[in-house]
């Protein structure tokens, strides 16, 4: 099944398999099958036409995927030109909700530290 040029894995359930689509989490997706009357346990490739439809009309009535990404992207972009405390946050690449930055957030400062045996390869055997 293909939602909005998503394709919706046949192999899980289908309350997972929408989580495929950005914008919709385990919760909306037990929604939407529950609003559809379809059973949550059901895998992708067991749905009838008609259900695929139903499913699809209700999922396309959210803003997911492209309009989702515009929408959180023009609400990072506000912040910045306001110039919020949030939007400052995000321009330096620092956490944003009140994180510590001593010990934690080092990948997105730049200060990485990898461990000894992280790169090291496994001795081969002779």
């Amino acid at each position: 099944m293909r939602i909005l040029g998503i394709t919706i894995p046949n192999n899980k359930h289908l309350d997972v398999g929408l989580t495929c689509l950005y914008g919709i989490g385990i919760s909306r997706s037990r929604k939407i099958l529950e609003e559809a009357g379809i059973d949550r346990t059901m895998k992708g490739d067991a749905l009838t036409v008609d259900q695929e439809n139903t499913i699809r009309k209700i999922v396309e009535s959210f803003s997911i995927e492209g309009t989702l990404k515009r929408e959180v992207a023009s609400n990072i972009k506000r912040l910045k030109d306001i110039k919020a405390y949030r939007g400052v946050r995000h321009m330096r690449r620092m956490p944003v909700n009140g994180q510590r930055t001593k010990t934690n957030s080092r990948t997105v400062r730049g200060n990485v530290r990898k461990t000894m045996g992280s790169g090291r390869r496994k001795a081969e055997k002779t």
